[in-house]
C-alpha cells in the first residue's frame, strides 16, 4: 500500500466517488443493467473489498478532498452483498482518517431487497443517506427488475422500503426511464408522491447499447431503452404536475439542476456541466476508472495500491476525458438555445449524428430540447422569484392565476392553452359542463 505523501499539482480539490464493494455482483438481474456485464473484466476473482483495500480507499480519499464537507457512496453490483459489518468498519475508519472539523456524508445505492431492521437501525445513527431502485408501480418495476430466476422483486423492495421509513432513515427514489414505464409519467409520479410518500426522487435514462461487451460502443440501442421522444414527454408529464402543486414539497433531482442553470448558478450535475472527469468508479479490488459508465478497459487509470487516488484523479489522462466532452461538442449543440441547460448531456450518450452528419450528438437529444423548451417559461419565473429573494412554490399561484384567466375565455373544440396540443375539452376543460 502507498506510504508516500501523494503529488496535489493538478488534483480538483474536491471529486466525487462512486465505490462498488462488490464489484457488479448483485442478487437481482436487471434485463437493462448496464453493470452486469463487467463481472468479466476480472474472471476468478472474489469480488469482495478486503479490509486492506477499504481503508485505503478511506484514507485516501480523504486525504484527497481538500473540501471541509465529502461523501463516501457505496454502489454495486448490490453493496449490502458485503453485510453489516464491512460498513460498520468503514464508518469507523472515517472518524479514524477524516481530518478535525470534516463532515463525511455516508450515502449507499441499494436495491432494497435486503433491508431489514437491524440495517436500517444502523443508517439511522450513521445518518445514511440511502438511494433505493425502484422503477413506479407494481407492473413497470417488475417488467424488467428481477431476480436470476426471473423472478419479480417489487415486494422484496417494498419491504426494505418499510424498513426505511420504521426507522425514519432519510430516503431517496432513484427511477430509471426506459420502455416498459416511459409513457406513463403520471403514474410512476404520482405512485412515487402518493402512495410511497416520497420527498426525494431521480429519475435516469436506460441507454443501453446494442452490442456482445458491455461497453459503450456501437450506434443502436436495446429494446427496452427509453426513446428520445419518449424521454422528452415523460418529463414535460411529470413536470406540469410538479409545477402546478408540488414546487417545494417534492424533490426531483433534474428539476433542481434546471433551476440553477436558468438562475445561472454552476450546474450541479456532471451530466449537465459543460465538462466532467470528477465522478469516478472504484472497483472492489482498487482499480480505478473515469467514470461509473466507463468501467471499461480504456477508460482505466490505474490501481489505487500503487498509485494514490489525487494522482489518479490528476492525469492527464482523467484530465483529457473531462475535457472531451466540451471539445467534441458539434457546432450544431454549440449553436443551441438551450445550450445552457444541457452542454450536450452525458458522453455515454452522444453516439448519434447531427442533422449535418457530425458525430457526438446526444442520442436523447430531441427529448431534452422538446423539454428545455417547455419549461422556459416557468423556469424564468422561479428564477425571477429566487433574485427577489421568494420562494419558488409561488409559482403555483402564479400559474392558477395564469391558467383561470385563459381558461375563462377559450372553448370547448380550442386548442387548451395550457400547450398540450390537445382540444380544451379533452385536456384541462374536462370537467367543464357542456
Amino acid at each position: 500500500m502507498i506510504d508516500s505523501e501523494p503529488t496535489r499539482a493538478g488534483s480538483p480539490p474536491a471529486f466525487h466517488l462512486l465505490a462498488k464493494p462488490t464489484g457488479a455482483v448483485c442478487n437481482l438481474a436487471c434485463q437493462y443493467c448496464f453493470f452486469l456485464s463487467k463481472e468479466k473484466l476480472y474472471p476468478d476473482s472474489p469480488f469482495r473489498m478486503t479490509d486492506e483495500m477499504l481503508e485505503e480507499y478511506i484514507r485516501q480519499y480523504v486525504e484527497a478532498q481538500r473540501v471541509p464537507e465529502a461523501s463516501i457512496a457505496w454502489q454495486g453490483g448490490e453493496p449490502t452483498l458485503m453485510g453489516l459489518d464491512f460498513f460498520r468498519r468503514s464508518v469507523e475508519l472515517v472518524e479514524k482518517h477524516k481530518r478535525p472539523k470534516m463532515t463525511i456524508q455516508h450515502t449507499m445505492q441499494t436495491n432494497g431487497t435486503l433491508l431489514d431492521d437491524e440495517w436500517c437501525e444502523f443508517f439511522k445513527e450513521h445518518n445514511f443517506l440511502i438511494g433505493i431502485s425502484i422503477d413506479g408501480p407494481a407492473e413497470m418495476h417488475n417488467a424488467y427488475r428481477v431476480d436470476k430466476g426471473g423472478n419479480p422483486s417489487f415486494d422484496r423492495v417494498m419491504r426494505g422500503l418499510e424498513f426505511l421509513k420504521k426507522r425514519k432513515v432519510d430516503f431517496n427514489i432513484l427511477c430509471t426511464v426506459h420502455a416498459a414505464n416511459g409513457d406513463y409519467p403520471l403514474e410512476v409520479y404520482r405512485f412515487f408522491r402518493d402512495e410511497l410518500e416520497a420527498e426525494f426522487v431521480q429519475f435516469i435514462a436506460i441507454v443501453v447499447r446494442d452490442n456482445e461487451t458491455g461497453f459503450q460502443e456501437g450506434k443502436t440501442v436495446t429494446d427496452r431503452s427509453v426513446e428520445p421522444e419518449q424521454w422528452g414527454n415523460f418529463f414535460i408529464g411529470v413536470f406540469d404536475e410538479w409545477v402546478r402543486r408540488d414546487v417545494g414539497q417534492t424533490y426531483v433531482q433534474f428539476f433542481d439542476v434546471a433551476l440553477g442553470n436558468w438562475v445561472g448558478a454552476p450546474p450541479s450535475l456532471c451530466v449537465f456541466s459543460p465538462t466532467c472527469g470528477t465522478a469516478l468508479a472504484l472497483e472492489h479490488n482498487g482499480d480505478l476508472y473515469s467514470c461509473d459508465h466507463f468501467v471499461e478497459p480504456n477508460y482505466f487509470l490505474g490501481n489505487i495500491a500503487e498509485t494514490h487516488i489525487m494522482e489518479l484523479v490528476a492525469s492527464d489522462k482523467q484530465q483529457k476525458f473531462g475535457r472531451d466532452k466540451l471539445d467534441t461538442l458539434p457546432s450544431y449543440c454549440q449553436e443551441c438555445d438551450v445550450l445552457f441547460a444541457c452542454h450536450g448531456g452525458c458522453p455515454k450518450n452522444r453516439f448519434v449524428e447531427t442533422p449535418d452528419g457530425q458525430p457526438g450528438l446526444n442520442y436523447l437529444c430531441a427529448g431534452y430540447k422538446a423539454f428545455f423548451h417547455h419549461i422556459d417559461q416557468p423556469m424564468r419565473i422561479m428564477a425571477d422569484l429566487l433574485r427577489q429573494d421568494r420562494a419558488p412554490a409561488e409559482i403555483m399561484q402564479i400559474l392558477g392565476a395564469q391558467e383561470r384567466e385563459a381558461f375563462a375565455t377559450v372553448g370547448r373544440n380550442d386548442p387548451c392553452p395550457c400547450g398540450s396540443g390537445r382540444k380544451f375539452k379533452h385536456c384541462h376543460g374536462r370537467a367543464a359542463p357542456e
